[in-house]
């Protein structure tokens, strides 16, 4: 399923069990393989990488072992990150460019690294939030004048 507004570049590949919700950009040279879930308004850097088998061999076919791998709505997948199967990506999400992520990523998180590592929070303006990473915190975006509250290690919006 392929949602209205979408727009994919040049070699663009999308599997047969997808959806790619309203609004979504995929850059050039991205595959979009059977159970990834692109959320609304999700941005794929040029040539960034979904997998969809764990442990992938060419001899053994694991089409049944297929892991869900959901990216919720607003996040950012910059250009040459990897996304391992199985994993989630929460709103609003930044994942930095060459980044490998193996595990869940919190909303709001900003990830880079290999693996990746979440090394702050972003707006959903998409700049980078001045607060830690945890305790007790808040601060108003410059841009839409959106109130951010840091709560123990999750950031919320209002």
């Amino acid at each position: 399923q392929i949602g209205k507004n979408v727009s994919m570049g040049q070699g663009v590949f999308v599997g047969n069990r997808v959806t790619i919700d309203d609004n979504c950009r995929i850059q050039n040279n991205v595959s979009v393989y059977d159970n990834v879930h692109l959320g609304e308004g999700v941005f794929c850097g040029p040539s960034m990488v979904f997998t969809n088998v764990f442990n992938p061999r060419a001899l053994i076919e694991r089409k049944d072992e297929y892991r869900d791998t959901l990216v919720k709505k607003g996040a950012t997948l910059g250009a040459n990150c990897t996304i391992v199967c199985g994993v989630t990506i929460g709103e609003y999400a930044f994942v930095g460019a060459g980044a490998v992520v193996n595990k869940n990523v919190p909303a709001y998180a900003l990830v880079v690294g290999v693996p990746a590592r979440q090394i702050g929070w972003m707006s959903e303006y998409g700049e980078q939030l001045d607060i830690p990473l945890e305790g007790h915190a808040e601060i108003i975006c410059p841009h839409t004048g959106a109130c951010y509250k840091l709560i123990g290690n999750k950031v919320i919006k209002g």
